[in-house]
């Protein structure tokens, strides 16, 4: 399973790759959160990057795209030195902002992933058919991220991974779940 977006002819123009969670310092290294399956190819020397608008989806107009100058493993995300962004008060103004990236220079999916764009309007159904309702939202999230399904008139979120997410088919427009025990009882 992969958590960026991308994969077929509704693929989205960008995708998002990093959250900038601070400053790091005063020569404007900036603290990153990865938001990857794949940062090893993401966050390289010499990689270009957009910072999103406001939407957090797409290129804000007003920036330039940023190649990264230097890259270091920090805590659980990364430093990055981007060119252009010399000290604190540069990096300040990106505080905050997301980090975005074509999507077609994302790399292809392994067996078994789908990109979490492709999740969104699927029906949910259960092992037996019956229809649990439709994937809303995909929140990725530490230590497994979640789906948000319609059922009856509120919503459920669910573990995706493998023991509740069995399978999924985009040509039929279907995910197989096997909800926890009790949670639709809720």
């Amino acid at each position: 399973m992969d958590t960026e977006t991308g994969g077929s002819s509704m693929d989205p123009p960008f995708v998002v790759v990093a959250h900038v969670s601070k400053p790091h310092g005063t020569k404007g290294e900036l603290f990153v959160w990865p938001l990857t399956d794949r940062p090893e190819t993401t966050f390289v020397a010499g990689g270009v990057l957009r910072i999103a608008d406001a939407s957090g989806n797409l290129p804000d107009p007003e920036f330039e795209p940023v190649r990264i100058q230097s890259v270091r493993p920090y805590k659980k995300g990364y430093l990055l030195t981007l060119d252009g962004v010399e000290d604190r008060g540069q990096a300040d103004v990106l505080h905050g902002r997301y980090l975005v990236r074509p999507f077609e220079e994302t790399e292809p999916l392994d067996e078994g992933e789908i990109f979490y764009h492709q999740l969104l309007g699927l029906t949910a159904v259960m092992p037996d058919g019956t229809v649990l309702g439709e994937v809303l939202e995909v929140y990725h999230l530490r230590p497994v991220d979640l789906i948000e399904v319609t059922h009856g008139d509120t919503t459920v979120l669910l573990p995706f991974q493998e023991e509740v997410v069995r399978s999924w088919d985009l040509e039929k427009g279907h995910l197989v779940v096997t909800p926890p025990e009790g949670l639709l009882d809720l």
